[in-house]
């Protein structure tokens, strides 16, 4: 793995405003910024000699051109361009495996606020071992940097990678950092804790006791970091998607699932990828 962040360009505006994240997210973490182009072969079909020189001349001004705009926006920062041959997604997730981070841009559902993820985003985000995230083709509100960090949390399973990434990206943006964690009164209990409000208080109380529990070590290793944790009642993927439209980044994690059929996201993380209004980072967790 080399210290860089990449992003995948294939000259839509969701990956030109992709690459403009990409280029903000190299100059915080002070790394270089590596721009992708993937032409896909050998499933594209064969082309005349002089179309196939318009898209390699097309796709060299396209890395040219956001290069030269990345050095501009930010004059200290090492820019590299590459391009590729091959099946995007396969280029891409190993582009992912050697950078710290992978951006790729997703496209907005037309006048509903969200994300559509095709087949290439999908199998990079469900399938690369680091951090992806997802870039909406509108540009963030200027306002949104004010609002800090939301961070998704599931008490139930490990989530060393999320909390590193988390928090060192509130760090380096100087962000407050937001945690939350969802819990439901589990079918069994029935109309118990309807009659007595207690037991949802405890099971509440229980939550929140494990989420000090797990934050406290991190708090100390980052102490100029504001962080709040909260125990909200709820599913998970509606308190995130609604957490979203109040930040900057949005940090979901995702649990490796070996399945027959391709890649495999949760619903957590699917419903937070099509309807956040900021970008969403997936992390991988194992």
């Amino acid at each position: 793995m080399t210290a860089q962040v990449t992003v995948g360009l294939d000259g839509s505006e969701e990956s030109l405003v992709a690459a403009g994240w990409a280029a903000g997210e190299a100059a915080l973490r002070e790394v270089p910024l590596r721009l992708v182009h993937v032409e896909e072969w050998p499933n594209t079909p064969e082309i005349p000699i002089p179309y196939a020189r318009t898209l390699y001349e097309r796709a060299e001004r396209l890395l040219h051109d956001e290069a030269d705009r990345a050095r501009k926006e930010h004059p200290d920062l090492e820019v590299t361009t590459e391009r590729a041959r091959g099946r995007a997604a396969d280029e891409l997730v190993a582009a992912a495996n050697e950078a710290d981070l992978l951006v790729l841009g997703s496209r907005a559902l037309g006048s509903v606020l969200g994300f559509v993820m095709g087949s290439v985003s999908l199998a990079v985000v469900g399938t690369a071992r680091r951090p992806v995230v997802l870039v909406r083709a509108r540009r963030p509100d200027p306002a949104s940097s004010a609002r800090g960090i939301v961070a998704g949390i599931d008490l139930r399973h490990p989530c060393e990678p999320l909390l590193a990434f988390a928090f060192e990206e509130a760090a380096r943006r100087h962000a407050p950092l937001r945690f939350l964690s969802t819990w439901t009164l589990p079918p069994s209990y029935g109309y118990a804790a309807v009659v007595d409000p207690v037991i949802g208080e405890e099971l509440g109380a229980g939550v929140r006791t494990g989420l000090d529990k797990l934050l406290s070590p991190w708090r100390t290793r980052y102490p100029g970091t504001h962080v709040t944790a909260e125990a909200v009642v709820g599913s998970a993927a509606y308190q995130m998607t609604q957490a979203s439209r109040e930040a900057e980044l949005v940090v979901v994690g995702r649990r490796a699932r070996r399945l027959p059929v391709g890649p495999h996201l949760g619903h957590v993380v699917h419903a937070v990828v099509h309807h956040s209004p900021v970008p969403v980072a997936v992390v991988p967790l194992g």
